[in-house]
């Protein structure tokens, strides 16, 4: 039992470490990633605490070398989806019932661990089996995630701190209480740190967890769960599995304990899990929770005030900074044609400068993409740029997936603002760029607001305030996450909450309190300390 008020220690972000030449931490890296590169990985599912092995054993390969083994997992069904549930429920009860400070204890204990002995092995994981380059895994596994576990004590503190006033005589409260049942988390490949914070969060706020994380995902998520162990986490509270997402969707939305799902990933899959707990909410105990983040088509507008080499600079970072396989990344740019020569000159330049290959030589600034699957997609894009008339590639536009998933970064020029490279979520390292006349700009702006059904990241570039002005409120449901001459990639936790709407998402911003709100059920409580005795009121008496 509590008996103190107790203050968390300040949230801070992780420092990001540069791994120059010569660097301690290069060097410890360098020694982690050929350890592991050399070893055979078994990863089990981690139901009740227990490790879970099954008959179906599958293979985990890097995407730059996928003739390269890794190790293996251990496929399951749905009857490891109902046993991860049961040992959840049966966590609950103790989980929910711990003081908050000492949950908190857990996930700080669990910051310091993965920015600190566990560094470089969850770097050097998500640099082989997610295939990042040095500094992506830095400020991604390391770094946000260990900002996501601390921010979210200090949120989950000041959600606690907000009680209502009270009147003489009363004494009003608020408590949060967890969730009535088990959150499902879905979790997808391209961070490790959202992969930990989806399951993280929910159970910071006392709920027990059952994660599915992507498949392509499941070499750095297994070391997450090492280190939630090693911070304390009690057996239950989040259980580890890995499905097929409809089997275990089938199961988390027809259960009746099932109170919520923490989803990152396809618009497509996330209308699906709506759909089925919209079909089965006669059969729930309450009204689950659904909080997801789901894709962008995420753009860059350029006024004609802007400065050409800012503007290049944002696109080669922003579009194709870990193959553009960002939520975040910008695929689609509009560019004013006073300031599109020297813009295509300085993009292109930067193009031609970019080494690519595995992530093992840390001169490599691109690496591949996630697997053959997305591979082929992304490919049929540019196949059909090139047959397009409308459309001419200016840079990249070649692949091979002879060693790993190489795609260069490519960059459509189309003359057709609607061409489907403009509209739909690619998810690679293709940029497209629409080159309209400088005069135009709140036309183009109203293009920009219509072009997409998303609503995820935007950037605009302008010297100009007026220009900033304008695109401020003709874009202000267009992206939830705004920013004026950067990049549209980058949020840090803490700085810059994340989330859009529209067919981005439900918007409930990670890496803020907002989003710990969803996982928790409020109870207002007022305590009478001299109840009256008598039912008149003073109105009643005679005159």
């Amino acid at each position: 039992m509590s008996r103190g008020l107790y203050h968390v220690p300040k949230a801070y972000n992780e420092p990001v470490k540069d791994y120059a030449p010569g660097s301690p931490e290069r060097k410890e890296l360098k020694t982690m990633i050929h350890k592991m590169r050399s070893e055979m990985a078994d990863i089990p599912m981690f139901i009740g605490g227990q490790e879970i092995r099954t008959e179906d054993k599958r293979e985990i390969h890097p995407p730059h070398d996928h003739q390269h083994l890794l190790g293996h997992y251990y496929y399951g069904t749905a009857d490891h989806v109902h046993a991860a549930i049961n040992a959840a429920l049966e966590a609950r009860k103790d989980w929910q019932e711990l003081p908050w400070d000492q949950r908190a204890a857990v996930f700080l204990k669990a910051a310091d661990l993965v920015s600190g002995p566990y560094r470089a092995r969850i770097n050097a994981a998500t640099m082989l089996g997610q295939s990042k380059n040095v500094y992506q895994a830095e400020i991604d596994a390391a770094c946000e995630m260990a900002d996501f576990f601390r921010f979210n004590v200090e949120f989950m503190s000041d959600i606690y701190n907000q009680q209502p006033v009270s009147s003489k005589g009363v004494w009003n409260r608020v408590e949060q209480r967890p969730l009535e049942g088990f959150v499902y988390a879905i979790t997808p490949f391209n961070f490790t740190s959202i992969a930990g914070n989806l399951p993280a969060a929910p159970a910071l706020m006392g709920n027990v967890v059952v994660w599915k994380p992507a498949e392509t995902q499941i070499y750095s998520a297994a070391i997450l769960m090492e280190i939630f162990k090693e911070a304390g986490l009690p057996d239950g509270v989040i259980n580890l599995i890995f499905v097929n997402g409809p089997v275990g969707g089938k199961v988390m939305a027809m259960h009746p304990d099932f109170v919520g799902v923490h989803f990152t990933g396809s618009t497509e899959v996330f209308k699906k899990i709506w759909k089925a707990i919209g079909d089965n909410v006669a059969v729930h105990n309450t009204y689950p929770k659904i909080v997801g983040e789901t894709g962008g088509k995420d753009f860059v507008m350029v006024h004609r005030s802007a400065k050409a080499a800012q503007v290049a600079t944002a696109l080669s970072r922003g579009a194709f900074e870990y193959q553009g396989q960002k939520c975040s990344a910008a695929s689609r740019a509009y560019i004013p044609d006073n300031l599109w020569p020297e813009v295509k000159e300085l993009l292109v330049k930067d193009l031609k400068s970019f080494k690519m290959g595995g992530p093992e030589d840390f001169r490599n600034f691109i690496n591949a993409v996630i697997d053959e699957v997305a591979f082929e997609k992304i490919t049929s894009y540019i196949d059909h740029a090139k047959k397009d008339a409308t459309c001419e590639i200016i840079a990249g536009g070649n692949y091979d997936k002879t060693v790993g998933y190489f795609i260069e970064p490519t960059v459509i020029l189309t003359t057709d603002p609607l061409y489907q490279s403009m509209q739909e979520e690619i998810f690679g390292p293709v940029l497209t760029i629409f080159v309209y006349e400088a005069d135009q700009y709140e036309e183009t702006l109203e293009l920009v607001d219509s072009t997409s059904p998303y609503a995820l990241t935007g950037a605009i570039f302008a010297q100009d305030r007026w220009a900033v002005e304008t695109a401020f409120h003709k874009l202000a449901n267009a992206a939830g996450n705004f920013y004026i001459n950067d990049k549209p990639t980058g949020a840090v936790v803490g700085q810059q909450p994340f989330g859009g709407a529209r067919a981005s998402g439900t918007n409930d911003k990670s890496g803020s309190y907002l989003n710990l709100l969803r996982w928790v059920s409020p109870r207002t409580i007022k305590e009478n300390f001299i109840p009256p005795t008598d039912y008149r009121y003073r109105f009643m008496e005679e005159e």
